[in-house]
């Protein structure tokens, strides 16, 4: 049975060996053997293990290994969740942003993301910014979707990079500062984040915060395309044609390389 039991959390004596399984779990689901993965999670789930419960979740909030079943996403999710697990509790806050059963409700994933990224969960910490920011339920609180950006960027979350930059570039809650916005836009784009790409583009195009130059900001926003930022397509074109033929294609061939991780570097907040 996949259904969730109030079944109390296992003694400490229990944890070290529930660790060991949860861990062949993880390797399980990496390779997408669900029904090993879900073997484990189930037992773990039905005594008491909140991670467990939230990886069961998930399964069926996305069909992993089993039907997706709404309800029994939300009844799992809810005990990983209320259980203080915050995964579980990132997880349920998703599911309400998504509007799994039909009704989106923004307020109630807030407080989830909240709770978790209390905890340190990461994409949390993004998420609860973001909505600090752009949701449509409330009023904007820019300092705190600073603070909570801040510490999931801290954690290598590329997104929360990107809304530090334009932060700061727009003068949302803090001084506007183009350079530090731009050394933000470069850490997330060097890591993969398409809208930073865009932005990083954009500021070469501009000269705001870095140096002006067209072949650098057409190679950016060449990458955002490609990516699929709808940002890029704001500057793209009116960059392009003020290119030389010599120059896009120099941007095309530095956008066809990997990104180095190497140039990565330390960015002040």
């Amino acid at each position: 049975m996949l259904r969730p039991d109030a079944t109390p959390a296992p003694p400490a004596a229990a944890r070290d060996a529930a660790a060991e399984d949860m861990a062949v779990a993880a390797h399980a689901a990496a390779t997408r053997d669900w029904e090993a993965a879900l073997a484990v999670w189930v037992r773990h789930g039905h005594a008491g293990n909140g991670r467990a419960q939230a990886e069961i979740g998930r399964c069926f909030v996305q069909g992993w290994g089993v039907a997706r079943d709404i309800a029994l996403a939300l009844k799992w999710l809810t005990l990983a969740a209320k259980g203080g697990d915050p995964l579980g509790q990132r997880l349920l806050g998703d599911f309400y942003f998504n509007g799994e059963d039909g009704t989106p409700d923004r307020s109630i994933a807030e407080e989830w993301y909240a709770r978790a990224a209390g905890q340190g969960e990461p994409d949390a910490q993004d998420m609860l910014s973001w909505m600090l920011v752009d949701a449509d339920h409330r009023k904007p609180d820019y300092k705190e979707a600073m603070r909570w950006a801040l510490e999931a960027a801290g954690q290598g979350v590329a997104a929360s990079m990107t809304r530090i930059g334009l932060l700061y570039n727009n003068a949302l809650g803090v001084g506007r500062d183009v350079h530090t916005a731009a050394r933000w836009w470069r850490k997330a784009a060097l890591l993969g984040d398409a809208d930073a790409q865009a932005m990083l583009g954009a500021a070469h195009h501009l000269g705001a915060g870095v140096e002006r130059d067209r072949v650098a900001a057409l190679a950016w926003l060449t990458r955002a395309r490609v990516a699929r930022s709808r940002l890029a397509d704001h500057f793209y074109h009116a960059v392009r044609e003020s290119c030389t033929g010599q120059e896009r294609l120099e941007a095309e061939r530095r956008a066809s390389l990997p990104l180095e991780a190497g140039e990565l570097g330390e960015v002040a907040p």
